[in-house]
């Protein structure tokens, strides 16, 4: 979930990874800014989130930006594309379709001149070859997670930011290998208890305080970039 989203800069540029190998251990990512509440940050767009992602809100809230949500509400397994990458992409780029109709209507038009920047994004899970998306039940997602312990995984996410005054669309995707340390089943009991893993891709909530302690190394392949909106 990390990798999900991407810090949108104060000017009228987008900030989008390109792919180098950066490598961190599970104690510098605890280090990190999650839980760190930023001064708000100026933005010459208003700024709409199109994802119901807790982990997503909480990123944007983070970075100190003031935003409005519309989930997109589609049918994401109806998306099928044979690369991750591509699947991550279509799926951001389908967000934005479905959200956008609703945003442009002619009564927004005329009470809302201000520049909007619209943010869809997705993320699955690649283990062993296989993509994973959001586990169907608890059952699942300790296969999920059992498959993990001892071993690693791969996410790769996507972002597409689209300005909604000029039509102007940028997207990228990344990907990050996490290697695991074995996880105890009392710490995945919890995690099924707990229900969260059952809503993200993958099962897997990488920052999470109960599975952070068991990430032993992250391999980033991405580089961020300033790109015109």
């Amino acid at each position: 979930m990390m990798n999900a989203l991407y810090r949108a800069t104060p000017t009228s540029q987008l900030l989008l990874p390109r792919r180098r190998e950066l490598r961190c251990s599970s104690s510098s990512l605890s280090q990190s800014s999650f839980g760190v509440k930023m001064s708000v940050s100026k933005s010459p767009f208003k700024i709409i989130l199109g994802s119901s992602s807790k982990a997503r809100r909480e990123i944007l809230s983070e970075m100190g930006y003031e935003f409005t949500i519309v989930s997109a509400d589609i049918d994401e397994k109806s998306i099928r594309k044979d690369k991750p990458e591509d699947l991550v992409m279509a799926l951001a780029e389908a967000k934005a379709e479905a959200i956008i109709p609703r945003l442009q209507t002619s009564e927004n038009e005329e009470k809302d001149t201000e520049p909007t920047l619209l943010i869809t994004a997705d993320q699955v899970v690649v283990y062993e070859g296989i993509v994973r998306e959001k586990p169907s039940d608890k059952k699942e997602a300790r296969q999920f997670i059992e498959g993990y312990s001892g071993g690693k995984a791969s996410t790769v996410g996507s972002v597409l930011l689209t300005n909604l005054k000029t039509g102007t669309r940028k997207g990228e995707w990344d990907k990050v290998e996490v290697h695991f340390h074995k996880i105890p089943d009392d710490v995945i009991n919890k995690l099924l208890e707990e229900g969260l893993i059952l809503n993200v891709a993958g099962g897997l909530i990488l920052e999470h305080p109960l599975v952070l302690p068991f990430v032993k190394e992250v391999v980033s392949f991405i580089l961020f970039t300033l790109i015109p909106l």
